[in-house]
């Protein structure tokens, strides 16, 4: 049956419909193909897929409610994985109406295509970021922690997009799994993360900036093992009445003096840093729990950083020359 992927252009839904594509399924992608990133990106995925006989893309902004709801109703879907969003939570600081459009309204005119058009499960991306700015304690962050301080506008989108999936559920019986991703990169990334800005600057002879004087942690996590999670959530739906969010990340946090390691060896090029503070709303670790999803998927990432940061590499210079 055919699978709407919204979000299809971007970097964790290019990976998803490819992945759907694979195994046989029909997909239909739905993007706006703003321009938040180097737009060379989007068109450069989309073009991709659409070598696909089974892959359609549809240029159409999520928050368009009849649009969208025509769409659902012409390709019969049944599922739909909700990827699209306006990504980044320093850029939420200073436009903060990107977020309101894209996240709420965008989130809304999802839930009411998939209700009124019999969508049979609905998988949608929420963030780690609800968790708030905590220490980096012996153990990951479990679904069942308070998710009630958010630190940017961001994270309280994503926090208000679960929030509104549940009265769905509660209120019209719509089958749904909210995913808390947990930092992910790999080839095709988004360029405003700081493992592909810092190749890009590092190439260059540029320094980086290295926010929280390199104090942070974050749970990186590989695209090949989070479609893995996605594929495995979408294949098991809850009971409509029983809405669920599960975290989907690695579960081993590198430090980010690590991880900019990490990349200098996979460049064979040292890296020139500027120390900064943090920044608003940034966030000092991160840290998955994810052994909810693999009691329910088998759910077992397979690829560390050592590995993923080379094959990113590798692509970059491919695409980039």
């Amino acid at each position: 049956m055919t699978v709407i992927v919204t979000g299809a252009a971007g970097f964790i839904g290019m990976h998803t419909a490819q992945r759907l594509l694979d195994r046989g399924e029909t997909v239909v992608g739905v993007d706006n193909f703003n321009t938040y990133y180097d737009p060379a990106l989007k068109p450069a995925r989309s073009e991709r897929l659409e070598r696909h006989p089974a892959f359609r893309m549809v240029r159409m902004d999520i928050s368009d409610a009849e649009g969208l709801s025509a769409l659902v109703r012409e390709t019969g879907a049944k599922r739909i994985v909700h990827l699209a969003a306006q990504a980044g939570v320093r850029y939420s600081i200073d436009n903060p109406f990107a977020y309101q459009q894209a996240n709420l309204a965008g989130h809304l005119s999802v839930l009411e295509a998939a209700r009124h058009n019999g969508i049979a499960h609905l998988v949608y991306a929420s963030s780690s970021s609800v968790y708030g700015d905590r220490p980096l304690e012996g153990s990951g962050f479990s679904e069942s922690d308070p998710t009630s301080a958010p630190v940017s506008l961001y994270a309280a989108t994503k926090k208000a997009n679960e929030l509104m999936s549940h009265s769905y559920a509660k209120l019209y019986g719509l089958p749904q799994s909210g995913l808390r991703f947990f930092t992910v990169y790999g080839p095709w990334g988004r360029p405003d993360m700081a493992y592909f800005s810092f190749t890009r600057k590092i190439l260059a002879g540029e320094a980086i900036e290295v926010y929280g004087e390199g104090r942070m942690a974050r749970d990186f996590t590989y695209v090949d093992d989070i479609v893995d999670g996605i594929i495995g959530v979408l294949d098991r739906p809850p009971p409509g009445d029983q809405p669920r969010v599960l975290n989907i990340g690695d579960s081993r946090p590198v430090g980010l003096m690590d991880m900019i390691s990490t990349l200098e060896t996979a460049l064979r090029r040292e890296a020139v840093k500027v120390m900064r503070p943090m920044q608003p709303g940034d966030v000092t670790a991160t840290f998955a729990d994810v052994s909810a999803l693999k009691a329910l998927t088998g759910y077992d990432p397979r690829v560390p950083l050592e590995d993923g940061i080379p094959r990113f590499v590798d692509w970059y210079r491919s695409f980039y020359g």
